[in-house]
């Protein structure tokens, strides 16, 4: 039985409704050991004959059975294996893949096969050196010769052991010499139990086989036995071929990626430096998030809850909760909180201590034996809110003491001796209400104790127990006008809050609540919001990029028309083109992504180490989830973005591809 049948094959090209037969019922048997030579002139059918052989062309009618068993050339799967296991190529133009070296070249086709690593290097390079390039495999096919590129094909196609060998026009392009070389390869070939189809406009190359076919107009119209076909050996060894697998298509475009790394750079600076912009962005606003925490914590309980009087009857948000705070230097009055207001208050689950407190209207510090005067709003007596790290200078305010603010200092003491209000004796002033709500004059004799930075406090401090004695003593209305709640435990703030709120008198909230963590969460709020317009801004150069990377495996796909071709004919599906390209780039997005990395870690050193000095803190705090959303980022844009142009890599025509400039 043969070993390669044809039967009735019929091909047509269209041209509109033109039909223009090219082949018209070819019948063919081959053998193994057999060197057959397909001769005839150009346009007679026998490329368009080969590529049916050859499991390209798949548009014909007829039959092609191997072994007796019939090739579905409708079943791409088939097909797919049907060029890994039995077809070797060899070209008039050599096809070798020009980012690999000859080497690689070779490892490409017994990539799909089943030896392992050492095995597969072992026999391509012994291949090789049966083909005498033994000391070029480290070469690149530019530096070869035509001779030498064209032994280079036949070991490639010899690598994974098929049992049809097609050459097509395989001395076309050589000398005399190199030709007489090739031909004595190709019948050492057939020699090997091979069957050797090769195309050829030579009788001279034809009349060195076992065979010559000749054909004409699209039809056999001579079949001439040179000779008997070659014996098969008794044991021939066979490679088992498999799918490409997934590790050989990353390493393939890693080497391409590698071959073309200064074009490619340019797409990676361009993705690192959004992503840089967007890690950049993310970590400053960490490190403001996290130094306002630091400062407000600094000087501030976040285990005490402030509370103030609810005038409005109905929940207020914290907006409105930081208006009436502020508010209350100019009435203070308005928001007085009575005695059974505070029992109550003292009752809620979770309150361990309740601390009255005054803030106080605007008020006048009159300077004992200067005539310095200082004005000012806001002046709060001190609580267990405040914090004693908060004073630089001093210590904090007792009985008849207070604390000022460093920028109140300098307006009475003068910008370089500041420090010097400290024990420095003075009369504070404020104007209040009786019980009677008549507006009374407050005075009383104070000292200073202590120095506070008032950018981070916000004003002076004074004794609790010192205005509530001068207000008893005037006769004035002694009711605190904000609360400071010290809770039983810090987890228990947020609880402890919401319930303080809930409280009402005739359906009416008594209570608003003021918390650290409320603030914070109100100015991290912000300053996310414009940190993430930033990062927002910056990931339009992602899409930027994104476009480049289209652009550019567009670019590669048309480069690499041929190169495609190749490895399809070698047995390669769909999914192996598609998988080249997409991988090719989601490496372009990682080291992208590694290059961003660097870039901010150098940046974040520079700017943390240039400011650190000034404000004790590094202002720029990258996070591990912002490294991870950078690359995670890259690579899902790399990857979208080499999807179009990999599906058309995928959908080229390999005849077509073979025929590409």
């Amino acid at each position: 039985m043969a070993f390669l049948e044809l039967h009735q094959i019929f091909k047509s090209y269209f041209l509109g409704n033109n039909e223009f037969p090219v082949l018209k019922g070819i019948d063919l048997t081959f053998e193994k050991g057999e060197f057959v030579s397909i001769l005839g002139e150009s346009g007679g059918g026998k490329s368009t004959l080969m590529n049916i052989v050859g499991g390209l062309d798949r548009e014909f009618n007829g039959q092609v059975k191997i072994n007796g068993e019939l090739l579905d050339h409708r079943n791409e799967k088939q097909l797919d294996e049907y060029r890994r296991s039995t077809i070797g190529h060899i070209y008039q133009s050599y096809n070798l893949i020009p980012h690999l070296t000859v080497l690689d070249n070779v490892l490409v086709s017994l990539d799909m096969t089943t030896l392992s690593s050492t095995e597969k290097k072992q026999r391509a390079q012994q291949l090789l050196s049966k083909v005498g390039l033994k000391d070029q495999i480290h070469k690149y096919p530019k530096y070869l010769s035509g001779g030498q590129k064209q032994r280079v094909a036949i070991a490639r196609a010899l690598a994974s052991d098929p049992q049809i060998i097609i050459a097509d026009e395989p001395t076309g392009a050589l000398d005399s010499k190199n030709t007489q070389e090739v031909l004595e390869l190709m019948d050492e070939i057939a020699k090997d139990g091979k069957l050797v189809i090769a195309v050829t406009h030579s009788s001279a190359v034809a009349n060195h086989g076992t065979r010559i076919v000749h054909m004409a107009d699209g039809k056999i119209d001579r079949d001439e036995r040179l000779k008997e076909a070659y014996p098969i050996p008794e044991d021939p060894t066979r490679i088992q071929t498999q799918k490409l697998p997934a590790h050989s298509s990353y390493e393939f475009s890693f080497k391409h990626l590698m071959y073309n790394f200064w074009r490619n750079s340019l797409i990676m600076i361009g993705v690192a430096i959004g992503l840089f912009a967007v890690m950049i962005f993310s970590g400053l606003g960490n490190g403001v998030n996290g130094y306002i925490k630091q400062q407000v914590n600094s000087v501030s309980n976040p285990q005490v809850i402030q509370v103030l009087r609810n005038t409005t009857g109905r929940k207020m948000n914290q907006q409105e909760l930081m208006e009436t705070f502020q508010n209350m230097a100019g009435n203070p009055q308005a928001g007085l909180i009575s005695q059974h207001q505070i029992q109550r208050l003292s009752k809620v689950d979770g309150v361990k201590k309740v601390e009255k407190g005054f803030t106080l209207p605007t008020y006048r510090l009159a300077m004992e034996g200067t005539s310095k005067v200082q004005s000012g709003t806001g002046l709060s007596a001190w609580n267990a809110n405040n914090k004693a790290d908060s004073i630089k200078y001093g210590h904090r305010p007792g009985k008849g003491e207070m604390v000022v603010g460093k920028q109140e200092a300098s307006q009475i003491m003068g910008a370089k001796n500041y420090r010097k209000v400290l024990g420095k004796k003075a009369s504070l002033t404020f104007n209040w209400i009786d019980q009677k709500g008549q507006p009374v004059a407050i005075n009383i004799p104070i000292k200073v104790v202590g120095l506070v930075d008032s950018s981070t406090t916000g004003g002076s401090s004074v004794n609790y127990q010192t205005v509530y004695d001068a207000l008893k003593d005037q006769k004035a209305d002694t009711r605190p006008n904000f609360l400071a709640v010290r809770v039983r435990n810090l987890n228990q703030v947020s609880t402890v809050a919401q319930k303080i709120d809930n409280l009402r008198d005739n359906n009416k909230r008594v209570f608003g609540t003021i918390t650290v963590g409320s603030m914070l969460k109100r100015i991290n709020r912000y300053v996310k919001l414009a940190s993430d317009i930033l990062a927002g801004v910056a990931a339009i150069s992602l899409l930027v990029s994104a476009l480049m990377i289209i652009v550019t495996m567009y670019m590669s796909v048309s480069e690499r028309t041929k190169e495609i071709g190749i490895l399809r004919a070698l047995g390669e599906r769909k999914v192996d083109i598609r998988r080249f390209f997409t991988s090719e780039s989601i490496l372009i997005g990682l080291f992208a992504a590694v290059l961003a990395l660097v870039i901010t870690l150098l940046v974040t050193w520079g700017i943390n180490s240039a400011f650190y000095g000034l404000i004790k803190y590094n202002i720029i705090q990258l996070t591990v989830d912002n490294v991870i959303f950078a690359f995670v980022a890259a690579l899902i844009i790399s990857f979208l973005a080499a999807l179009l142009p990999a599906r058309r890599a995928a959908k080229l025509n390999p005849i077509e591809a073979l025929a590409a400039e």
